[in-house]
């Protein structure tokens, strides 16, 4: 049914409801078990279950449980009992990150639950949003969110900010006795309705609720938003083709070692186990469960920062981004107007940012006082309601004793008339002492067109052509600043007069100047953005010159020539649009489809955009975007379900961090997984050339999953939380199409993994050779091989753990880094150490590994054996320094 097109007693008869008792108890409760909560409804949340299952469905996790399986079915149990728990653990972990970050954004939604006032059974009450339904009566004053889809029953000089539907950022006047017949009318055109969403910003007004929950206009919205499909992150892709290229390198191995068993007439059997080993070699089981654990750290630490991550691979892809689309209103600036300047003729007032002042010429007294008395806006210790211009104008009289309680308790208002845009203009009329005063507030050129005279140093004087231009000349000068200028005028009367009297025959007092000044900090961030490679562009609905001055001011733009309206990018073709994209920073006046058309011209010419946005007109844009960030204290509920990130705090410099954070989070997975699969290239060097030599095994399965979920994780997990690179900023962002092995890692990983598998072959010889054999000799007592493997498997253990630590960096040395700056990763190795050593050392332990206890003598060996790729991937790095000087 179209409402806006039916009269107010046909709606309170079809809702079946009285506008002066509004709903009783019993019908609230019947029609909220008949519609439902008055709430957005986003995708059903997968259970434990769902999401348990789906964690399984990895290549990785397919090839262990096809060892698992094998590992029963010739009577393993222990391998496959450890096979299994690895599969558990990683699958535990990541249902358990998924299931925080679901925690964490409810409780966000729960925060920002509004509240509502009421009428039910005769009385207004305040009421959670939730409990809304259709039918019940909504009072509406300046300051209040609109809970529901409402049709108007009464409006007074109501204004409504409508910018999170319909992206227009000037309230909208509304009209409860307006009817529109054309079903087609835009949203922004229908004065007799109200929105979800929507804020009053001035006014007062009664509404019958029409439309709850997915049934009002950003409803709508939010079910189309539910149908779109998420796409993997750069690390989500690039993960799962490591995961698959591993799988088959497993099975590939698998069918050569059977190759080379027929061949050589080896025992079946024995080349299974040998088959699991190197399948169990060649995964990194741990991978999965430390990236999960990387990310959710990082996370965890992008959340003290206010920047909390809905899912977990976003992290990743801010370190690529080097766009960053912001909005202007509360992210670059303090989403507060202030005013900064007074002007009475001839004299120029700064207003002090904080404390005190005191305006000593007369003229600028009552201009203060007249900008005051003429608001309906409220300031109560610090917090106001109503226009933002008008609370501005409040803190003003507070910053000059003049506080609007005091004022007007000697000012008593008994008449006005409202502001409306065709005037652009507000008076009221006040009582003084022995008269009456109209004070008027609004634009100085409407202000100068209907005065007649100026007071100019205490003395009323005729408003001539030349006082009109210096007014006009010193407005002009606050508009290039991008101040918003409000001119002030009087007039005194003996009683109280018609409001149609009250616009005539004024006198000019002078004009303020105001401005939502740039947030302190973010000049700071927009320089180290530009100096890390990202370029910051303003997407605004504001005035191209207003625009502009404060792109200008914060070092974002240069000059006009780089902002761009949104009638401008109208008049160009999408192709001549991408084409000339590169050369604007500032965008003005743009509508949500420019938003989007913004984003893919720029992701066009290969860029990783993110793109701010806090109302429901913003989420097309949010969601094309690379990194979609909304706003957390002024976003909807529907612009937070379509990003990827969302700013507690609104501001700027927390996209500048979070990015810092993500470069950081990327590098340190980055340095975990090369580590990790240089340790794995170890494992597989060392079976795989037993195998072709037709030489003993030297590692058993349960062996290299101990090492590959114990030893190994312990010092990945370090490596993922390594301190930030300091010089991270002063690099240009990654290209998301860039390899895990770029910038040497290849080399440092296949240099790293042959030589802990070649000293793992080494360390086994010398423990056969201890006692008089060689690798190729025959019936080999089973203690001697016990001890040659335990050997063995104690070296490619504590070599990992070793090797680690020149992980850290791809250049500086480990004394370079800080040998100790990263605690964990020493914590990490000593206790790798003291876990092996007890493996070897405690019966039942040693038992199930194939272990036995080594002397003193030999740990010296081992411990020299175990240095030697850390000393050698030193030298390397040393060598490459000395190259690039």
């Amino acid at each position: 049914m179209n409402w806006f097109s039916t009269d107010v007693d046909d709606v309170l008869n079809e809702q079946n409801v009285d506008r002066k008792r509004g709903l009783s108890d019993d019908q609230v409760r019947t029609r909220l078990e008949k519609y439902g909560e008055n709430k957005l409804i986003g995708k059903p949340k997968k259970s434990l279950f769902a999401l348990f299952f789906s964690q399984l469905n990895d290549m990785l996790i397919y090839v262990l449980l096809g060892a698992a399986v094998i590992t029963l079915l010739i009577g393993e149990y222990t391998d496959a009992i450890i096979i299994l728990l690895v599969v558990l653990l990683n699958a535990i972990i990541g249902v358990f990150q998924e299931y925080k970050a679901e925690k964490a954004i409810e409780a966000l939604q729960k925060m920002t639950t509004p509240h509502a006032l009421v009428r039910r059974d005769g009385e207004v009450i305040e009421v959670d949003s939730k409990t809304i339904v259709p039918g019940d009566i909504i009072i509406l004053d300046a300051g209040r969110y609109i809970p529901a889809d409402l049709r108007l029953i009464e409006s007074i000089n109501l204004q409504i900010e409508e910018s999170a539907l319909t992206g227009e950022s000037v309230p909208s006047e509304k009209n409860a006795t307006a009817l529109f017949n054309d079903p087609k009318t835009p949203l922004g055109d229908l004065a007799n309705m109200a929105f979800m969403s929507t804020l009053v910003t001035y006014g007062r007004a009664e509404g019958v609720v029409v439309g709850t929950g997915m049934n009002t206009e950003i409803g709508k919205i939010a079910k189309g938003l539910d149908e779109t499909k998420s796409e993997m992150t750069p690390l989500q892709k690039r993960l799962a083709e490591l995961g698959k290229i591993l799988g088959y390198l497993a099975i590939g191995i698998c069918v050569v070692i059977f190759i080379v068993a027929l061949i050589q007439k080896r025992d079946l059997f024995e080349m299974f186990l040998t088959s699991i080993s190197l399948a169990v070699a060649a995964i990194p089981e741990g991978l999965p469960a430390i990236v999960a654990i990387v990310l959710a750290l990082g996370v965890t630490r992008m959340s003290r920062i206010h920047a909390i991550v809905k899912r977990l691979p976003a992290v990743e892809t801010l370190g690529s981004v080097n766009i960053i689309c912001s909005d202007k209103t509360g992210t670059l600036t303090q989403n507060k107007m202030t005013v900064l300047h007074l002007y009475t003729h001839g004299q120029k007032l700064d207003v002090p940012s904080e404390g005190t002042a005191t305006a000593e010429e007369h003229t600028a007294q009552l201009l203060i006082q007249t900008m005051v008395l003429c608001t309906d806006a409220t300031l109560v210790d610090g917090e106001g309601t109503g226009d933002p211009t008008e609370i501005a104008l409040l803190e003003l009289g507070e910053k000059f004793h003049s506080p609007k309680r005091e004022l007007e308790s000697g000012h008593e208002r008994v008449a006005e008339k409202p502001f409306d845009s065709d005037r652009k203009l507000m008076s009221t009329l006040n009582k003084e002492r022995d008269h009456y005063r109209v004070h008027t507030k609004g634009a100085i050129d409407n202000l100068l067109e209907i005065a007649t005279h100026a007071l100019i140093n205490g003395e009323r004087v005729l408003l001539t052509e030349q006082l009109k231009t210096d007014y006009l000349r010193a407005a002009e000068k606050m508009s290039d600043q991008a101040l918003r200028v409000l001119g002030a005028a009087y007039k005194d009367t003996d009683s109280v007069i018609d409001p149609d009297e009250m616009e005539k025959e004024l006198t000019v007092l002078g004009l303020v100047g105001m401005i939502d000044p740039p947030r302190l900090e973010v000049k700071g961030a927009i320089r180290q953005a530009k100096q890390a490679g990202i370029t910051p562009v303003m997407i605004t609905g504001d005035h191209q010159h207003t625009a502009a001055a404060i792109a200008m001011e914060l070092g974002m733009a240069t000059s006009l020539k780089q902002t761009l309206s949104g009638s401008e990018i109208d008049a160009m073709s999408e192709a001549e649009f991408n084409k000339n994209i590169g050369n604007y920073r500032v965008f003005s006046r743009v509508s949500p489809e420019h938003k989007v058309k913004i984003v893919k011209a720029f992701q066009s010419h290969g860029n990783i955009v993110s793109m701010t946005g806090d109302g429901v007109n913003d989420a097309p844009s949010l969601k094309n975007a690379d990194i979609g960030v909304a706003m957390g204290i002024t976003g909807t509920d529907v612009s937070k379900g379509a990003s990827d990130m969302i700013l507690t705090d609104d501001n700027f410099t927390t996209i500048v961090a979070a990015i810092e954070e993500g470069r950081n989070i990327y590098n340190n997975i980055k340095k975990a997984v090369v580590f990790l699969l240089s340790c794995n290239l170890g494992e597989i060097v060392a079976i795989l050339a037993s195998v072709l030599f037709y030489w003993p095994v030297p590692l058993l399965p349960t062996q290299i999953l101990w090492i590959n979920l114990i030893t190994d994780t312990f010092p990945a997990i370090a490596l993922g939380v390594d301190p930030g690179d300091k010089d991270v900023m002063k690099r240009r962002p990654r290209n998301p199409k860039e390899s895990f092995f770029a910038g040497g890692a290849a080399i440092r990983a296949i240099v790293g993994g042959l030589l802990i598998g070649i000293l793992t072959l080494v360390a086994f010889y010398f423990g056969l050779n201890e006692h008089g054999y060689q690798l190729w000799s025959e019936s080999i007592p089973k203690q001697v091989l016990t001890y040659a493997e335990t050997m063995a498997f104690v070296v490619l253990a504590v070599s990992q753990l070793f090797f680690s630590l020149s992980m850290r960096s791809a250049s500086h040395s480990i004394f370079k880094v800080g040998l100790f700056s990263n605690k964990y990763l020493i914590g990490a190795i000593i206790l790798g150490v003291v876990l092996q050593f007890a493996v070897i050392s405690i019966p039942f332990l040693a038992s199930a590994f194939h272990v036995q206890m080594l002397t003193l003598r030999d740990w010296v060996i081992v411990i020299l054996f175990a240095l030697i790729p850390l000393v050698v991937n030193e030298f390397i790095k040393s060598g490459m320094r000395m190259r690039t000087k």
